[in-house]
């Protein structure tokens, strides 16, 4: 299986947008998430699930085309689960070869880490993500976390300290922990994983997880 996730900064490349498309083609995820997207992004995928249109919450800052997660798989959706803000978070049930499996594609903090909404909104998916964890469900939480675990590149004392105890609580591995400046990771249930090869990959669009 092969997971990855990318910030594609709300199209501000999108002189580049065809080359953006081809290079989440040319990523081969089965399951890929997007966030700050826009739906003019459009790979190739038998399904894909988004988060509502922005342009109703701001209307002069939000282009009408964008959203801010959008969830692209082959694999069969099952159920879409609800998240405490539809906007920022969202949760689908996937049907894998190795069971089903909650993917929750997320941005922690839309303002970034120092914004004085980030705590709040941290502690609110946090609350999501014990909720979807419960009943030895198998969780996936991918996105932007606006926040760097290996070093000092961009976090806060605060949010680290959650999250982390918040993974460990809920058995999640955080599989990107160790990857230098970044703030885009991918955490998934401890036992999704028994038996597996884990790979990481990194590059300036994409940060990608195998397992085999």
């Amino acid at each position: 299986m092969k997971i990855a996730t990318w910030n594609i900064e709300r199209l501000k490349h999108k002189a580049s947008l065809d080359l953006i498309t081809l290079a989440c083609e040319q990523a081969n995820a089965d399951i890929l998430v997007l966030t700050e997207t826009d739906e003019r992004v459009k790979p190739q995928y038998k399904y894909c699930l988004q988060t509502p249109k922005l342009i109703g919450l701001e209307q002069t800052y939000y282009q009408p085309t964008e959203n801010r997660v959008s969830i692209f798989t082959n694999y069969e959706c099952v159920k879409r689960h609800p998240t405490y803000d539809e906007y920022t978070a969202l949760c689908i049930e996937l049907k894998t070869e190795r069971g089903n499996l909650l993917v929750y594609g997320t941005i922690i903090g839309i303002y970034g880490n120092r914004h004085r909404s980030f705590e709040e909104d941290l502690a609110k998916q946090l609350a999501d993500i014990e909720r979807l964890s419960f009943g030895n469900q198998n969780l996936c939480v991918v996105g932007d976390f606006n926040c760097s675990f290996a070093d000092n590149y961009y976090y806060t004392k605060s949010g680290r300290t959650a999250m982390t105890a918040a993974f460990a609580k809920n058995q999640l591995a955080l599989l990107t922990r160790n990857t230098s400046e970044c703030i885009d990771h991918i955490a998934i249930s401890e036992k999704f994983l028994t038996g597996d090869t884990i790979q990481i990959e990194c590059s300036n669009f994409v940060q990608l997880l195998r397992t085999a």
